[in-house]
């Protein structure tokens, strides 16, 4: 992130549309993934890597014990004082844990961060325990490239099969589920993020000039959360969106026999 904007981000995080439905679609597959035992019901290890200002910790913790990392030490402080979660300064790429470590494993829309991400990915594997499961989520098509992913930092967006190829490099374990997701304003955000380009708009943009800006809470708020959120009623079917703004993936180590 750019300097300061973790502190835009604390409120987007807790705030806006795309934030707080994200939010409900990952705690209800997490716990989809605690009905269909793939994970414990109880005194699950997580990790949550890239936790930002602490609101995907927060919630996390609502399933077991969350062990919360951060690559930028300054938002890993900032998130620390004003969440009071203990927060781990520290990189994806050499994660701090033995192997085989935790339960879950999170990382949502951290590995578009990462240039070396096959090494991300390979680290998340080393650290989750056999049966245990990673969760991430990352940007989708590079079609929809603009401002906002360079004041993020991003390398790439991804099409689901570069994410896919990036578990089954080896065959050590096995797909839950895989979908793209925000699919019904997709329409909506391809066109935002062409005119977007074509005028500059996010160079213009008061504060951070994320697109996260341009959509203030209010009603047309409240709108955008609900037509996101209702996807959450597919993802639950294990029914796959051909097409969205983000990838949703689950994969699950396999046990050595």
């Amino acid at each position: 992130m750019q300097q300061d904007y973790y502190k835009e981000y604390y409120d987007l995080e807790r705030n806006h549309w795309w934030f707080v439905a994200r939010e409900k679609i990952i705690t209800n597959h997490v716990k989809k993934l605690i009905r269909d035992k793939h994970l414990p019901e109880k005194e699950i290890k997580i990790l949550n890597v890239g936790c930002g200002p602490g609101r995907s910790s927060q919630y996390l913790s609502k399933f077991g014990q969350v062990t919360s990392i951060e690559y930028d030490k300054e938002c890993c402080e900032f998130a620390s004082e004003k969440t009071g979660l203990e927060i781990i300064n520290g990189s994806i790429t050499q994660l701090p844990f033995s192997d085989k470590s935790f339960d879950l494993v999170c990382a949502f829309d951290v590995i578009e961060h990462v240039e070396d991400d096959q090494l991300a990915v390979n680290e998340m594997k080393r650290v989750v325990k056999e049966d245990g499961v990673i969760f991430i989520t990352v940007p989708a098509f590079m079609s929809l490239w603009s401002h906002h992913d360079v004041i993020n930092h991003h390398f790439r967006r991804y099409k689901l099969p570069e994410v896919k190829k990036l578990f089954q490099l080896k065959s050590d374990g096995k797909i839950i589920f895989s979908s793209y997701f925000n699919t019904f304003l997709f329409p909506l955000i391809y066109l935002f993020r062409k005119l977007s380009n074509l005028f500059k708009t996010g160079e213009k943009r008061a504060g951070s000039g994320s697109d996260f800006e341009a959509f203030k809470p209010g009603l047309f708020n409240n709108i955008l959360f609900a037509i996101m959120h209702f996807e959450s009623k597919f993802i639950n079917r294990n029914l796959s969106f051909p097409f969205g703004v983000s990838i949703f993936y689950t994969w699950k180590k396999t046990k050595i026999k």
